[in-house]
């Protein structure tokens, strides 16, 4: 039986494996975290497909890295049910901005790359900070456009 492929990731997607990972307890492998988005996305996908984005990729290496070097608690059955909602909101949290710390880290390294490029070439200041063109969302057919005048041409 031919399998169907499935659909392109989405940043929404993306982004939605990021904060499953950030939430992540117990050990992770990526068998299981196929399975999870499998459940959330109701696509499967493979370990390639999602390794291949670089936010899924660091997520799951600093999750894995979170995983290793937190410690067992053997006294937390005891905790209530609400203090224990609690404790998870904030591990989530704690995961989610140590995350965020990373990807901002690696957009600046990026950006000192994109400095460094820039002085190379003798780009000024000025041609940086230029803004991005207008983009012309006008009519394709010439017979529709508006003429310079403010009136439509005549279909005659």
């Amino acid at each position: 039986m031919i399998r169907q492929r499935s659909r392109n990731l989405t940043p929404e997607d993306v982004e939605l494996i990021v904060s499953l990972l950030d939430g992540w307890g117990g050990a992770l492998t990526w068998k299981w975290l196929i399975d999870n988005v499998e459940r959330r996305l109701f696509f499967r996908y493979t370990r390639q497909a999602l390794h291949a984005h670089q936010r899924i990729q660091d997520a799951f290496k600093l999750c894995k890295e979170r995983l290793a070097r937190a410690p067992r608690k053997p006294g937390e059955k005891h905790v209530s049910p609400e203090m224990r909602v609690l404790m998870e909101r904030l591990a989530r949290r704690d995961a989610e901005v140590e995350r965020l710390k990373a990807e901002n880290q690696r957009l600046m390294e990026q950006f000192v790359v994109w400095l460094y490029n820039a002085q190379i070439k003798a780009v000024s200041l000025a041609d940086l900070k230029r803004p991005l063109p207008r983009v012309d969302r006008g009519q394709t057919k010439s017979e529709l456009r508006v003429v310079g005048s403010g009136r439509r041409p005549s279909r005659t």
